[in-house]
């Protein structure tokens, strides 16, 4: 490995607290991975890591070597792209986390449509409705609901417009009738989404600038937003999802949307990283290219 080499292993190394995490993701043996520590070790000649049989813990030296090669690494990325991005030549590695359900039904097929555009991306990504701590793990930028409530954080719109549908499978309303309002969700079996401990089952919607907040109960809770619709697809009950999760159910009439005269509450769509030096050429690519499809939908 060249120096560089060494100190890109080192700060992924670093974030994930792992020499064995870092090297089987880079498919190199641990005897490399070691050899690549110590290499730079010797170069700086400072002790950057500690580690046991089981456990990595950074030295003061190697937390501070971390923060600012970090930095480096991001800048000499930016320059490298904005390089190619002249030359109409985009590439570089983004590592992107998504909704479970948005992503399985429309980004990932979106994601493969980018790659064949521009090959030289190369996507890590990270599927989970568990809100990634940006500043924690090994993400450079988030797709999520919502605009992120630290305010530290960049956050570009997607999908501003976006909001929540009730509905339910063409099954379940022709068994169990269709609500009228949505106070009349009170006797029907809703199925909820639960992020962390939170439940998520107080439902709201707005007519004509009256608003109104429902509390729901159901027979299944779950924290994948991908299984609540499938479960709503099987007739067990009524959802509340975003628009964007169901527009090809509700399309293909495979789920059908109840109380159409009530708007659901807003579920803004953004694009979220700690630092702005993050929006490199391919990020903002890659966002334009969302844009897009997205709009289709809408």
């Amino acid at each position: 490995m060249s120096l560089l080499e060494d100190i890109d292993f080192f700060v992924q190394a670093g974030r994930a607290n792992s020499l064995s995490e870092v090297a089987r993701r880079l498919d190199v043996s641990p005897a490399a991975a070691s050899a690549s520590l110590k290499r730079l070790e010797a170069e700086l000649g400072t002790k950057l890591m500690v580690r046991s049989t089981r456990n990595l813990r950074l030295t003061h030296d190697g937390e501070l070597f971390l923060a600012q090669c970090a930095q480096g690494l991001e800048l000499i990325q930016s320059a490298r792209e904005s390089l190619l991005a002249g030359r109409d030549i985009i590439g570089g590695q983004v590592q992107l986390s998504l909704p479970s359900d948005l992503g399985r039904q429309l980004v990932l097929p979106w994601l493969h449509a980018f790659r064949q555009k521009y090959p030289g991306v190369h996507l890590r990504l990270q599927l989970s409705d568990r809100l990634a701590g940006i500043y924690r793990e090994h993400v450079d930028v988030v797709l999520r609901y919502g605009e992120p409530s630290d305010s530290s954080l960049i956050s570009l719109p997607v999908a501003p417009k976006n909001r929540r549908v009730l509905c339910a499978s063409p099954s379940y309303v022709r068994q169990h009738g269709a609500p009228r309002t949505p106070e009349e969700l009170r006797h029907h079996a809703c199925l909820c989404f639960q992020l962390s401990d939170r439940i998520h089952n107080r439902w709201q919607f707005e007519r004509r600038g009256l608003a109104t907040t429902v509390e729901v109960t159901g027979p299944i809770v779950s924290d994948d937003g991908d299984a609540v619709r499938q479960l709503a697809l099987l007739g067990e009950g009524i959802v509340y999802k975003s628009n964007l999760d169901v527009a090809h159910d509700l399309s293909k009439g495979r789920l059908v949307a109840l109380c159409t005269d009530w708007r659901g509450e807003p579920a803004p769509l953004y694009l979220a990283c700690a630092d702005r030096s993050q929006l490199r050429p391919v990020v903002k690519l890659l966002r334009e290219f969302l844009i897009e499809r997205l709009q289709t939908l809408t």
